[in-house]
């Protein structure tokens, strides 16, 4: 990342990992494509109202101002005032409900954009970055088929960054109604309180969870023990999964001709659905679970939830997460339920930049930097320039006529492996200036050439990414 990026939490990168970066893009946006997603960008900003939907991170927003009124926020109701955005999701329902009479549903949208978060910055968290998201939103209902398609494409985008030097990913899965079924059958009737409580396994452990459960949700201790068996619960075999829940409802003696069990019977089966798909798709056999401890703790999911792991890197957490949400986006009565998956853009490229040293091949995209021999022969070296663009050959000119053995430094400097030196104008009769040339300053070689007919070698034409040689790719 660029030295001079004083401001904490807000990345600026340097031109060869902006290239990781923009490679990532392509290839999210590429997969997305192949699977029909439609590409929108919304605003940067959302009205307050908007931005409170999701409770939980209403600390992290950040609120607008103008200069001029610093000291009268006050005077504007927080709901009217505007903020960032601080997901794609909230603005995405905004979105939706805006422009409901000019959209095809099930409305399929990809959307790569910045958001914004006031939290604090640590390895791979930022307070501006960028996020890639997918989403299917319905108009009124949404088959729960969805909840199967999404995750199998994002773990088709994730598979497709291996290249970069992304490891492999898992997706793990739970179901609302599953857990919050069970929760309601073995009577916790603060429900939105246990999910937030048991969302924080992975960060303080079950015996302060159990705590927690106890103190701020109402839980008995073999209530607060019910939670945590059933988080225990992980497996990619639908079978076993059935089995396992059915034994947990035994233990604890759950009246299985209650609505709440049925509830969690709906949400276990589409669990099952998903996870039995998977196994069927050779790309994602093995690379989706049921974990019943994914709880996401924001209040708007109403159905399956995901997070996403990569093998051998515990310590960036979830990757790509989210859910299925049938109320956040609703006109009147009128609901329009989604379910959509974010990757942490940003937290991936800093993973790939500082543990796996990827970086561009070279600064410059230009495969080719032409001489310039004096500043009044100039336009020869921009016309030999413009042959070779035309033939989509990358191309700079040198930007001043000093001697050739500085402009060939400029070029290495770059990394632009070729330099075109035209017809030189007061060349004797003989020498190789009077035709034109084009040497690559990496290997050495020179050789006569024709812009019109030139090529460059395939393993120069093009920057690409490789791996400093402590990276473990």
């Amino acid at each position: 990342m660029a030295k001079g990026a004083s401001v904490s939490g807000f990345p600026e990168w340097l031109p060869q990992e902006r290239v990781v970066e923009q490679t990532i893009i392509d290839t999210l946006r590429r997969i997305f494509q192949l699977h029909g997603f439609l590409g929108i960008e919304t605003r940067a900003v959302e009205t307050g109202a908007s931005l409170l939907k999701k409770g939980e991170t209403s600390k992290q927003i950040y609120l607008l101002s103008r200069l001029q009124d610093v000291g009268h926020e006050s005077d504007t109701p927080l709901p009217q005032r505007l903020g960032l955005h601080f997901d794609l999701t909230v603005p995405l329902s905004r979105y939706v409900v805006e422009h409901s009479g000019e959209l095809v549903f099930p409305f399929k949208r990809w959307q790569i954009q910045k958001v914004w978060r006031g939290e604090r910055p640590q390895d791979g968290r930022f307070r501006e970055f960028v996020q890639a998201d997918i989403d299917v939103v319905g108009n009124g209902n949404l088959p729960s088929h969805y909840e199967v398609e999404l995750p199998l494409v994002m773990l088709e985008a994730l598979t497709a960054l291996k290249p970069l030097g992304l490891p492999s990913a898992t997706i793990h899965v739970n179901n609302r109604q599953l857990s919050e079924g069970f929760y309601r059958a073995i009577g916790l009737t603060d429900i939105e309180g246990v999910l937030r409580e048991v969302d924080k396994l992975d960060k303080i452990g079950p015996h302060e969870v159990a705590q927690l459960l106890t103190s701020t949700c109402g839980a008995t201790a073999e209530q607060a023990q019910a939670c945590l068996d059933l988080a225990t619960i992980t497996t990619d075999d639908e079978k076993k999964l059935a089995s396992q829940f059915t034994d947990l409802c035994a233990r604890y003696h759950v009246d299985t001709d209650s609505s709440a069990y049925a509830m969690a019977m709906q949400g276990l089966q589409t669990v099952s659905m998903i996870i039995s798909q998977a196994r069927e798709t050779d790309a994602a056999e093995g690379s989706v679970i049921a974990d019943l401890a994914i709880a996401r703790g924001l209040d708007y999911y109403t159905g399956s939830v995901y997070e996403t792991s990569l093998e051998g890197a515990p310590e960036l957490g979830s990757i790509c997460s989210g859910g299925r949400y049938d109320n956040l986006a609703r006109q009147g009565n009128h609901k329009y339920p989604g379910v959509g998956l974010s990757i942490g853009l940003s937290r991936l490229l800093s993973y790939l930049l500082s543990v796996r040293k990827a970086r561009a091949s070279r600064q410059s995209p230009s495969a080719v930097m032409v001489a310039v021999w004096n500043e009044d022969d100039r336009a020869s070296s921009n016309r030999i320039a413009s042959q070779l663009r035309s033939r989509g050959i990358s191309t700079d000119v040198a930007p001043s006529a000093q001697k050739i053995g500085k402009q060939i430094r400029y070029a290495s400097r770059l990394g632009i492996p070729y330099v075109w030196f035209p017809v030189d104008p007061n060349a004797q009769a003989g020498s190789d200036n009077t035709t034109q040339q084009v040497r690559n300053i990496i290997t050495g070689q020179q050789e006569t050439a024709d812009p019109a007919s030139w090529n460059p070698s395939s393993v120069y034409a093009r920057q690409h990414i490789v791996f400093d040689k402590d990276g473990q790719q």
